[in-house]
């Protein structure tokens, strides 16, 4: 299962999925007609995979506990995929409350209720690789994006927390925290001649970190080493820097 799967980065791991062997794919998301976009392509690469779309509000938590149930009835799920955020004008949410609470409740709360729903059911089966996307965002608050960047913390903590929970069962839980991609969602700092990862590059290190169970992947990984030293800059000099 995909949750978010019309996001590109969900998307492209998708097509690596489908790449070398049939699958089962269920694709959730807010909007029926982009969903039925994602699965037809994905339809054209394996035709031979089978593929499910759901629509479900994504903050609702009565509705993300019926739809995250429902489809565990089905049978065995081997991997879920949580992917889906926005990334927020920071002014704007120190402006309007309304989008700054919108914007907490789609990067923060809501992967961290599905993820929950979802690892009711893993644990009770005790097999599973859940996959929660995080951002480097949430390693250290910044100015440039402490609302997206507090929301991404939230995520963190969580994913931390369950996988001690989950630490001495057949669960692997996986944190994946993206740079900045080159993706709708970063059009903006495209503009602005930012250097982008490559979204396909970026997937790829997904699949891969979820292959071999890896606890947390920077993606690209180089953003391990930048975010340990942004991380541990003392306040007197992260202060300073315009970031």
């Amino acid at each position: 299962m995909i949750i978010g799967a019309t996001s590109l980065m969900a998307e492209h791991c998708a097509r690596i999925w489908v790449k070398d062997s049939p699958v089962d794919l269920t694709l959730v998301g807010r909007s029926t007609q982009k969903l039925e976009q994602v699965a037809e392509d994905l339809k054209v690469r394996s035709p031979h995979s089978n593929f499910n779309i759901l629509q479900t509000d994504f903050i609702d938590p009565i509705a993300i506990r019926a739809l995250i149930d429902k489809f565990f009835e089905i049978g065995t799920v081997d991997i879920v995929l949580i992917a889906h955020g926005s990334l927020p004008d920071q002014n704007a949410c120190q402006d309007n409350l309304v989008d700054c609470h919108r914007e907490l409740l789609v990067n923060g709360v809501s992967p961290v209720l599905f993820a929950e729903a979802c690892a009711f059911h893993m644990q009770q089966s005790d097999y599973g690789r859940l996959v929660v996307i995080g951002s480097v965002a949430g390693d250290r608050g910044r100015k440039s994006n402490y609302i997206y960047g507090a929301a991404k913390g939230l995520v963190t903590r969580y994913v931390q927390g369950l996988q001690h929970r989950l630490a001495d069962t057949n669960v692997k839980v996986t944190l994946v925290k993206p740079g900045p991609t080159d993706t709708p969602m970063t059009a903006h700092l495209k503009s602005k001649n930012q250097k982008l990862a490559s979204v396909q590059d970026v997937a790829k290190l997904i699949v891969d970190a979820v292959d071999r169970g890896e606890s947390t992947v920077y993606a690209p990984r180089k953003w391990g080493l930048i975010m340990m030293i942004i991380r541990h800059l003392p306040t007197i000099v992260f202060n300073k820097m315009n970031i």
